[in-house]
């Protein structure tokens, strides 16, 4: 650890700096009323790991890391004795400092997902002590709402999939989404009648996503692509495994639409491959995986220097929206105009009991657009009596 001091002095009505209390995981979950898949895997439960960091002033912050909860709990504990006592306010002092002790065993996966946790509490912690949003701190706004795009469109146990997809598609479009994305790589043939069938379904105006959550090869899915590209999909998400850097590149050089990904890479190193091979259009880094706010404030600005845009991977709880939303509110527009492509916000759908029910004020969307909080931090309140609920171990 650094031996850095920095002596108080007043900020306003605040003292500066404020040294951190105490650094606390919960572990939440619950059953779904009905499980779900996307093509990896069935989901029964949704879960999440909330860290509240606690400085001298009283005050908490919060963040939450992507991975399960029994694996990144543990690593924020060891993460701990590293904060407590020290400077609340040294975001990126804490960031490299936790980085580098874990550096040879996790410099991808399950100890940066912990480590986004507690970058993003520690700047929500900031902002409350200081009475200032985030994007506030980090510079911003650049704009005060963001258009989102609805996800879900996930496999059921029974039913003819297209059928009750369809249905989804039509309901989005009724609560006033413009944008819909969905999940793919259930077989070529599979995945092309369902794109065809929502694109009837919800005419030309509405725009189209697909994701097939690495389920194809190049070859699969370049095959699938071209089968689909006259439907106007406006980017193929995750088309191949993330390893697969070559793959990518062969299917964005064989495809017209765009393609995404980065919602399964981490750090600034790990984009840094992704950028100079120019394997992806638009990347996806998520903000309680890759590293959490300071540090994917600095992906996307290398991403603005490589000239690709970038729309956050966001499917946590209400604290991942909000923080994610700071996020979207400091992003450059990629390139600047009086017309640009602004970044959008993903906005699940699906069943997350916990996903609002933490929050005091759920966070809500208006003819599919989403205003960026501006309250204190990340601009949300904790229902501490709600999270009770979903509490385990």
């Amino acid at each position: 650890m650094s031996d850095y001091n920095v002596p108080a002095f007043p900020c306003g009505s605040k003292v500066y700096p404020m040294k951190i209390r105490d650094v606390k995981t919960y572990r939440l979950d619950a059953v779904l009323a009905e499980p779900f898949a996307y093509s990896q895997a069935w989901y029964n439960h949704r879960g999440a790991l909330l860290v509240e960091i606690l400085g001298e002033d009283g005050s908490s912050g919060w963040g939450e890391a992507f991975g399960p909860p029994l694996l990144t709990a543990p690593i924020v504990d060891f993460y701990k004795p590293l904060l407590v006592g020290m400077d609340a306010f040294a975001t990126e002092l804490h960031w490299q400092n936790l980085y580098n002790r874990l550096r040879d065993h996790g410099r991808k996966g399950l100890a940066i997902e912990a480590l986004s946790a507690v970058d993003i509490a520690l700047w929500d912690l900031k902002g409350r002590h200081l009475d200032l949003p985030v994007h506030r701190l980090m510079g911003g706004p650049l704009r005060a709402r963001v258009q989102a795009y609805a996800t879900g469109f996930y496999r059921k146990r029974s039913d003819d999939p297209v059928s009750y997809l369809l249905d989804e598609a039509r309901e989005r479009a009724d609560a006033g989404f413009a944008a819909i994305k969905l999940k793919l790589g259930f077989g070529i043939d599979e995945d092309i009648r369902l794109c065809r069938s929502i694109r009837r379904a919800v005419g030309e105006t509405m725009t189209i996503m697909v994701d097939a959550n690495h389920a194809y090869d190049a070859t699969a899915a370049i095959r699938l692509g071209r089968q689909i590209e006259d439907l106007d999909i406006a980017w193929f998400e995750e088309p191949v495994p993330p390893e697969d850097l070559r793959g990518y590149r062969e299917v964005k050089s064989a495809l017209r639409m765009p393609i995404a990904g980065g919602e399964a890479e981490f750090t600034r190193w790990g984009f840094r491959s992704i950028l100079v091979e120019r394997a992806i259009d638009i990347l996806q880094p998520d903000v309680c995986a890759a590293g959490g706010l300071s540090e994917c404030k600095k992906i996307a600005d290398m991403a603005n220097a490589f000239g690709v845009r970038v729309n956050p991977h966001v499917w946590g709880t209400g604290v991942a929206l909000a923080a994610s939303l700071q996020l979207i509110a400091i992003l450059p527009d990629n390139p600047p105009g009086l017309n640009p492509i602004a970044p959008l916000l993903e906005f699940d759908q699906s069943e997350h009991p916990i996903r609002m029910a933490i929050l005091t004020e759920p966070i809500r969307h208006q003819a599919g657009w989403v205003d960026i909080p501006t309250g204190p931090g990340l601009g949300i309140e904790i229902d501490r009596a709600a999270m009770a609920r979903f509490m385990i171990g």
